[in-house]
């Protein structure tokens, strides 16, 4: 039987990432997932899964020699953001404001995924299990033994990042707390008339609001939020039938759009874990928290843990206490979960403001967003606090 430091759970891009950072400390590492990422030709065309990375996670990137990987792949800046529900109260947010060339950028999920197996295939203290699933996890006082189809593996400490519906979580009893909001969002890769516009942007309407994410060349990621129904009748469209819909609905800030290539939908939920610990069971990214995903805060979130864990773990090792003790790990829970929280409950807030159908709540939200317009303090420090910065 094969003994760890640390078996990760969940190679999407929080868990390589995680595998990547406490690497650096001299933990062995292994890493254990289903599939592997498919290759990438440039030819290729956009994935419907894309993240908004912000300005602190690209420097978690550039730290563990990804970001490189990525650039060279493709990506795509953005500088600007701009929210408005009508073009009166338009609130626009620039990189110049806080002293930064951009303030993030686009990337499809699979190519992040990508260039952080490609520094773990050049670390000898990582071995990567794929594919492979978790059969059996079991808890003694001082190390998890997991099953997996083929073999078992013993550590320290065990880390699970294996999504929303992570098994792991499930499988060490820790619950929930969440719901369900009652709405679909659905992607839709699209060719646009207007070339790269280096702006990420979202509209709020009374059904839900859309939103545009830059992507290379005459190419944009569009998110839809509507209800349930709407959004399975537009699933049932052909791309040539919702490019039409999208050219009537969207606002003229878009641009014509050619072509739809690809779409897809997805409920809108909250799901929150009453607890980030058990025993030496330890859950980082969506399998700890999934958020309403209006701002793109999802995987940055993920990012932050990572980090967390990694300074927690680290200050442990340097001060000579044991690292896999539940006195250090509860550190990082402390360290995460308000800050989780926070971040949840302000996009829950933002969310059900600006889905009031009040006229009297419609006047007050464009009030506020024309005074934070006009407000430059207010307005960077909440970009500041969203780029992570």
């Amino acid at each position: 039987m094969k003994k760890y430091d640390c078996i990760i759970v969940g190679g999407g891009m929080v868990g390589a990432s995680c595998a990547l950072t406490l690497a650096q400390l001299g933990l062995r590492i292994a890493l254990v997932d289903k599939v592997k990422p498919k290759v990438f030709q440039a030819e290729q065309p956009f994935d419907l899964r894309v993240s908004a990375i912000s300005l602190a996670s690209e420097y978690l990137l550039e730290s563990i020699n990804a970001w490189n990987s990525i650039k060279a792949m493709r990506s795509s800046p953005y500088r600007r953001l701009g929210v408005w529900e009508n073009e009166h109260a338009y609130t626009e947010f620039n990189s110049n404001d806080i002293n930064q060339q951009h303030l993030g950028h686009i990337v499809e999920n699979r190519i992040i995924q990508l260039a952080l197996w490609q520094q773990i295939a050049n670390q000898s203290n990582i071995e990567l299990f794929c594919p492979e699933s978790v059969i059996n996890i079991d808890q003694t006082n001082n190390e998890v033994e997991v099953t997996l189809e083929t073999k078992k593996l013993n550590a320290k400490i065990l880390i699970a990042a294996d999504g929303a519906n992570s098994q792991i979580r499930q499988q060490a009893g820790i619950g929930t707390t969440g719901w369900d909001y009652q709405q679909a969002a659905m992607l839709i890769n699209v060719e646009t008339q207007l070339g790269q516009q280096e702006i990420t942007w979202q509209q709020f309407r009374p059904t839900g609001p859309v939103a545009m994410l830059p992507l290379q060349g005459n190419h944009a990621s569009l998110v839809w939020y509507h209800s349930k129904s709407e959004i399975n009748r537009l699933s049932s469209l052909t791309n040539a039938q919702l490019c039409n819909d999208v050219n009537q609905f969207f606002p003229e800030k878009l641009g014509g759009i050619k072509q739809v290539f690809a779409k897809g939908a997805f409920a809108l939920t909250r799901k929150h874990a009453n607890q980030y610990l058990q025993g030496k069971i330890i859950l980082i990214g969506d399998a700890a928290h999934s958020i309403n995903p209006l701002a793109g805060q999802g995987v940055n979130l993920g990012f932050k843990d990572v980090l967390a864990l990694k300074n927690v773990i680290a200050t442990a090792i340097g001060t000579g206490q044991c690292w896999y003790s539940e006195s250090v790990l509860s550190q990082y829970e402390k360290l995460r979960r308000n800050d989780n929280l926070l971040m949840m409950t302000t996009m829950d807030a933002f969310y059900g403001v600006f889905s009031h159908s009040s006229s009297i709540v419609k006047s007050i939200r464009n009030t506020g967003l024309s005074l934070i317009n006009k407000s430059s303090l207010i307005k960077n420090k909440a970009l500041a606090y969203a780029c992570g910065i």
